[in-house]
């Protein structure tokens, strides 16, 4: 039976040649994304800075009517197409995009590197990535094994697909499909799959590609359902993160602990944070997680 922890953990990023969190405060942040610097919203972010000056090449500036919008804005050329950045062997391309992320989540390096620990030595490792966006996960997870990647947006799968190419990985074995993730997961079921990984980053809100309605709180229960059916004893993990909820880590590693209560292992939740760069760094936290892991 696996074992809910009882203490809840902080999974945290540090930059690397690439990325750095440079200083946050004031509901803001200022990160370097290779030659370039941004300032985004961060409401996390409640402390003041602990430089006196931010010197960016754009900022994203959040619409007043607090619907998710906004635009950017850029005191320096940046390029449009976006711009090269690697994490590990994984190459992919940064851009500053319309809904404030720049084409990746930094946060997510620490677990990227966690999915590699479960994983091991194998080279034959089945895994699967839900709402997989511009794909640098499933880049990671390709060094263990054949990957499926899904997500309902033909854009993001497109740059995965380019990312793959821009790493040269291209023919890694990856089924890139544009798909619901959660009627997906629900074929697998019926199909008989089983994975011996699986990562899903849900949003709070989404459409599919044929307009079905995501939403977190209502469809979350049923899709974990079929994530525990693709798993087995001999599986070595699934990991779960949530961003931008009123809800508690706590919360999600209870309906894992649910779900997956007839599997081996345990279960740890928590929060995923950045890590400042420089001398008395802080962590800014940007996400809860749960994680089931098998040993």
């Amino acid at each position: 039976m696996a074992a809910l922890a009882s203490s809840p953990l902080i999974l945290a990023g540090e930059g690397w040649s690439d990325y750095a969190l440079l200083d946050s405060g004031g509901g803001r942040k200022l990160e370097r994304y290779g030659p370039y610097r941004f300032i985004r919203p961060e409401a996390q972010a409640l402390w003041r800075p602990r430089l006196a000056e931010w010197d960016s090449d754009g900022e994203f500036v959040p619409a007043s009517d607090e619907d998710g919008g906004g635009r950017w804005r850029f005191a320096r050329e940046v390029p449009r197409e976006g711009w090269p950045l690697a994490w590990r062997e994984v190459r992919f391309t940064a851009q500053c995009t319309p809904f404030r992320h720049l084409g990746f989540f930094p946060d997510m390096a620490p677990v990227w590197k966690w999915m590699g620990e479960q994983l091991g030595e194998r080279s034959d490792a089945q895994t699967l990535n839900l709402f997989g966006y511009t794909g640098v996960g499933t880049l990671a997870l390709s060094a263990y094994g054949p990957v499926t990647h899904v997500d309902a947006s033909k854009k993001s799968v497109a740059q995965a697909r380019a990312n793959a190419a821009l790493s040269g990985l291209e023919d890694r074995p990856i089924r890139w499909l544009v798909d619901d993730a959660a009627k997906f997961a629900a074929r697998e079921v019926r199909r008989g799959k089983r994975y011996d990984g699986i990562i899903l980053d849900p949003p709070k809100f989404g459409r599919g590609p044929e307009g079905e309605v995501w939403r977190l709180e209502e469809h979350l229960p049923a899709l974990i359902a079929d994530c525990r059916r693709l798993l087995d004893a001999e599986s070595r993990f699934l990991f779960l993160t949530v961003y931008a909820v009123r809800m508690s880590a706590l919360a999600i590693a209870g309906l894992l602990a649910e779900a997956l209560a007839e599997l081996p292992g345990a279960i740890e939740f928590g929060d995923l944070a950045v890590r400042e760069d420089g001398p008395h760094a802080r962590l800014l936290p940007t996400a809860i997680f749960a994680r089931w892991r098998n040993g």
